[in-house]
């Protein structure tokens, strides 16, 4: 297995320090999200429906997450107003983002309506399971809220995997929208104040897997819960306060072409972490 070098959590925080987290963060859902957040219940809606929307690239989400706004006509807290039921409805039937449709999230608004009927915050759904099996269990727990119960538009409960399932996958947009609400510090909404940020699971998308398996932080190549679990620990033993807060940045180093993800002398030779990459390791500046 590959492994990093001794020194890769000083390289790796490096990285952190001189990332350009300005020019990424227009790049990223958070951005449209954050206008949206006027109050702690508004930013848990716009977090949960901008963390389902999260499929593709970060242009098209951004885009999703501005037209369901307009729906809203920019007041995200109308998803979960019973009175505004009916209109709702009617305005996101023609809504699409990929494969996920308007009466998906239709349902999911008034899946929300009922859990708001009782609760304050889909943070106590989380607990329910947090408290008893750690983030997996708390990640069931709130995926199973969100599935919500009786009859559902075709293919809504599979947009709310759990890591307790029996084939269980990265769930990465739950762990994201999760990660929006516990992180107090920027570019994260920092809603949710009972669960600790040391508990948090790494989003593993696609960039932050392949960096992370060419890092050396797991050494499995399909972006399974496993993995989630390898990457996060790994990261844990750099920052046990908040091992996530490293997530932007190996996210938006692939997004944004600084890892090209192959050799190239030219991007790569300023990069803090090549002494780590498997693409550079053991081989000079020129092999």
């Amino acid at each position: 297995m590959h492994r990093p070098t001794p020194e890769f959590p000083q390289h790796l925080r490096e990285l952190y320090a001189r990332f350009p987290f300005e020019r990424s963060l227009a790049d990223d859902p958070i951005s449209v999200v954050r206008p949206l957040a006027w109050d702690d219940r508004r930013a848990e809606v716009a977090g949960i429906f901008a963390a389902t929307l999260a499929v593709g690239n970060t242009t098209a989400i951004r885009g999703a997450i501005d037209r369901l706004a307009e729906v809203a006509h920019g007041d995200v807290g109308r998803l979960v107003d019973p009175e505004w039921a009916a209109e709702r409805a009617a305005r996101l039937r023609p809504f699409r983002h990929r494969w996920i449709r308007g009466d998906q999230l239709n349902h999911l608004a008034a899946v929300l309506t009922r859990y708001y009927a009782d609760h304050r915050t889909l943070e106590s759904a989380f607990l329910t399971g947090w408290e008893g099996n750690g983030f997996a269990g708390g990640l069931d727990a709130l995926a199973r809220t969100l599935r919500g119960r009786g009859r559902a538009p075709a293919g809504y409960r599979e947009l709310f995997p759990s890591p307790l399932d029996a084939a269980p996958g990265a769930c990465k947009r739950l762990t994201l929208f999760v990660r929006w609400m516990v992180r107090d510090r920027a570019p994260d909404l920092g809603t949710w104040r009972r669960v600790p940020t040391g508990a948090l699971k790494v989003p593993l998308d696609q960039h932050v897997h392949w960096i992370a398996y060419h890092l050396g932080l797991t050494a499995r190549r399909s972006r399974s819960w496993a993995a989630v679990e390898e990457v996060s620990e790994a990261l844990r033993r750099i920052d046990p306060i908040d091992p996530v807060k490293f997530d932007f940045v190996l996210c938006h180093t692939g997004i944004s072409g600084d890892c090209p993800k192959h050799r190239d002398l030219a991007v790569c030779g300023p990069c803090s972490v090549r002494p780590d990459c498997r693409l550079w390791r053991g081989r000079g500046a020129a092999g």
